[in-house]
This record gives C-alpha cells, sequence and structure tokens, in this order.
C-alpha cells in the first residue's frame, strides 16, 4: 500500500504557508491532493501551524481511510465532490479573516482587479449551511460552477487548482482581493470591471502568449 508519505509532507508544508500568512485560526481548515484514485488529506482538529505529516490521512475516492491513524477532515465531503466534478489537483479551505468578513456582506465578490480573472473573475458566495453537511458542499459546488475560488457565508473561502502550491496562490489572490475590496469599500463603491474589459485583458494574455511563448528546453544527446 502506497502511504503517499512525499505528497503528506508536501501537505503539512503547505499548511505552515497558510498559518505562515494568517488564513488560519487554531485548528480551522483544511487542505487535500488528488493522486490517481487517493486524496490525501488533513486530519480533522490539526492545527495547521503544527501539523505533521503523520496528521495528513489517505482515503480513496469514496471517502474509506486507507492509510493514517486519524480520522479525515469533517470537510472530507466537500473535497471529494470538488474532485468529482471539476478535476481539480488539489483543494484548500480556510477560514481566512478578510475572505471570511467579505463573505458575510455581499453575495458576491465583484472583480475589482484583472488579477481575480486567476480566480475565474467575480466569486461567488455560497450560502451558509452547517459545516460538514452534503448541503455544504452542495452549496459551495453551486458557488464554484466556472471559477476557482468561492467564499462561504459565515464561514470561509475555498479554491481548487491543478497543482497544491497553485491552490495555495489562490487562497492568497483571494484574501488579498477581499482585503483590496474592503479597503476600497471604505472609500466609497468600487469600480468592478464587467465582462467587456476582462475579455480583453483575457485577449491581451493570449496574445502575450502568442507573440512570446515560453521556450522549451534544448533537447540533450
Amino acid at each position: 500500500m502506497n502511504d503517499h508519505s512525499a505528497v503528506r509532507e508536501q501537505v503539512a508544508a503547505a499548511c505552515h504557508t497558510i498559518a505562515a500568512h494568517g488564513l488560519v485560526v487554531a485548528e480551522a481548515g483544511n487542505v487535500s491532493v488528488r493522486v490517481g484514485d487517493h486524496v490525501v488529506v488533513t486530519a480533522t482538529n490539526a492545527r495547521f501551524e503544527e501539523l505533521a505529516a503523520d496528521q495528513v490521512v489517505v482515503v480513496d475516492l469514496d471517502g474509506e481511510r486507507v492509510h493514517g491513524d486519524l480520522e479525515p477532515s469533517s470537510e472530507l465531503a466537500l473535497h471529494l465532490g470538488i474532485y468529482r466534478r471539476f478535476g481539480a489537483s488539489a483543494v484548500v479551505h480556510t477560514h481566512a479573516p478578510m475572505a471570511t468578513a467579505v463573505g458575510l456582506v455581499v453575495d458576491e465578490l465583484p472583480c475589482v482587479h484583472y488579477y481575480m480573472l486567476k480566480l475565474g473573475g467575480s466569486v461567488r458566495v455560497a450560502p451558509y449551511d452547517t459545516w460538514g453537511t452534503p448541503e455544504l458542499a452542495e452549496n459551495v459546488l453551486a458557488a464554484l460552477e466556472g471559477r476557482s475560488a468561492a467564499l462561504m457565508a459565515n464561514h470561509g473561502a475555498v479554491t481548487h487548482a491543478h497543482s497544491l502550491a497553485a491552490a495555495v496562490d489562490q487562497v492568497l489572490l483571494l484574501e488579498w482581493a477581499c482585503t483590496l475590496y474592503r479597503n476600497a469599500a471604505s472609500m466609497g463603491t468600487p469600480r468592478s470591471l464587467d465582462e467587456d474589459r476582462q475579455r480583453a485583458v483575457v485577449e491581451a494574455a493570449l496574445a502575450r502568449m502568442t507573440t512570446n511563448p515560453p521556450s522549451l528546453p534544448e533537447e540533450t544527446s
């Protein structure tokens, strides 16, 4: 049986990074990575700042534990749902303070900066339901349609991506965007980018990639 030791170490390191940025309180939050037919996920009640690899467990895609002595995160159903619906490789859920605060007062975080297009544009707020329930998972999955991030009303935030590093970057970006929005809203009504302006940013990025494609490593014999 493969215990995915290296991935468990990576998840623990990611948790330390998230805690260092102040995006979790005590044991609030969870991180997972999909590896084939297995999901490597933080255990329930694990504190991010001191989390060790043995506090990361391995489950199958039905949520059955296959390695580790601890119980997986109480939000496992949400993680599994994201993997099934969106084909992601990693999921990060936090109780980040600014993201949680913004989710208390808006139904959607508008696209106030072009960097938010990395999240899919505006970020929806999933309606509140009790933590760990199928109803909460369904609410968040609906909010994530066409997006890689969602806020969770009276709860926190979640991101998913093609890699663990990218999912962590996205949760940091989301917290930055929420802080930007809060700061702007304290001075007036923030301007947001409409669909035409968002499309122009995407087209500019694609044009730049076409003009300056990433270089490939030279073949060596």
